[in-house]
């Protein structure tokens, strides 16, 4: 089948995210199949406003660039389609002879691709329609994990670790350090932060996880029993942290599009803030709190080379079963050895991935339900990669003579 491709953004960014687009175009580029290589300016919502790049004569030096690059280079949207875009959509489809439709994104984005190809199929025009994998949050079902996870995870520790010599050694002053990470349904960000550690003492000591009722008073006792230990306690708490009624932590209301509660600063007071102020105000202790929100989201200084490399080969795969007449699935991840690390790549229908949050297995999340097991640790270690080791002084108390 011969036609043009169409490319979009959707959701938040990721510091690989580019590369998967750089994948995309430098395959569809190789195929005497395709025509032109359009991409939608701000997704599906640009789209219906014909906002359309060619993208056809991209030389390889700029595509080894954006594979470097942070951010959404098309331009992102959180559009939530409705019944009447569809019309639209295909005429457009047919307008600019669209026959192979990919989305790069998360949950939301997989809803949106599995909706327009199953639109197009019952109106007859033939059209592959593939899923790009995409997120930082690591929930999307049916891939072992998501490209723009291994980095952002690489980031939220490498800020834990940094920011808990800062805490170590000013805890005369400051007696905790609260650090809150992405992650409205799934703790896989804040569980990433565990391989800041190099021994027991160093942060975090407390990770709290959507996945685990939040329960105030265990917390309060097991920040106490931190400080008598150490002297002071880094916390990391996801921002999807719930009570044991449902009642978000962050004490946020509003929601966004697609029904999601918006946890950040549109939605009142955040996770890291509120866990702050029980701590204070129970403990009189004096501490920080460290929110890097959608930073983590564009960390191009601290991506994980797996993590861009497998981001580039989800955008080739893509058009590749695209090509092979494959439509309604989304490119996934198979981890098929931990040591050496090994994946390989295949496809999952759309409609398993779609508005769906892949939660932590119960085996990743100690007992206590404020750290996460040794099998956590090996699942994370070849994604996040190894973390800079620093300096401890050699030094003994002075004794009297």
């Amino acid at each position: 089948m011969k036609g043009n491709v169409l490319i979009g953004q959707s959701g938040g960014p990721t510091a690989v995210i580019n590369a998967s687009l750089a994948g995309i175009i430098h395959r569809a580029s190789q195929s005497e199949k395709i025509g032109k290589i359009l991409g939608m300016q701000f997704g599906i919502e640009g789209f219906l406003e014909e906002k359309i790049y060619d993208l056809s004569s991209q030389k390889q030096e700029t595509l080894e660039k954006m594979k470097q690059t942070p951010g959404s280079a098309l331009g992102s949207c959180r559009y939530k389609v409705q019944e009447e875009d569809f019309p639209r959509i295909l005429n457009l489809f047919r307008k600019y002879d669209i026959r192979y439709f990919f989305l790069i994104g998360g949950n939301d984005t997989m809803d949106t691709i599995h909706r327009v190809e199953a639109y197009c199929r019952s109106e007859g025009w033939e059209m592959r329609g593939i899923g790009i994998p995409k997120t930082v949050d690591n929930d999307l079902f049916g891939t072992d994990h998501t490209p723009g996870f291994p980095s952002a995870g690489r980031y939220n520790a490498l800020c834990v670790k940094e920011a808990g010599y800062l805490a170590r050694d000013m805890r005369r002053v400051d007696q905790f350090v609260v650090y809150q990470t992405i992650g409205r349904d799934a703790g896989w960000l804040a569980a990433a932060t565990a391989l800041a550690k190099e021994s027991e003492e160093d942060a975090p000591h407390l990770i709290y996880m959507p996945e685990r009722p939040f329960d105030r008073d265990r917390f309060l006792e097991d920040a106490r029993k931190c400080v008598e230990k150490y002297g002071w306690v880094s916390i990391v708490v996801s921002e999807g942290l719930r009570y044991g009624d449902g009642t978000p932590v962050s004490a946020a209301q509003d929601r966004d599009n697609f029904g999601n509660v918006e946890l950040g600063a549109m939605g009142g007071a955040s996770v890291g803030l509120s866990v702050h102020k029980i701590l204070s105000e129970e403990t009189g202790w004096r501490g920080e709190f460290q929110i890097t929100e959608s930073l983590p989201m564009s960390g191009a200084d601290r991506v994980s080379p797996v993590d861009r490399d497998e981001a580039w080969m989800c955008g080739e795969k893509g058009v590749e079963a695209a090509l092979e007449g494959i439509t309604g699935m989304m490119i996934s991840l198979e981890r098929e050895s931990v040591s050496p690390y090994r994946v390989r790549y295949t496809t999952v229908p759309l409609k398993e991935t779609a508005v769906r949050a892949k939660s932590m297995p119960d085996e990743f999340i100690n007992g206590e339900g404020n750290g996460i097991t040794t099998a956590c640790v090996e699942y994370l270690k070849p994604l996040i990669g190894g973390l800079p080791s620093f300096g401890r002084l050699e030094s003994l108390f002075v004794k009297e003579d």
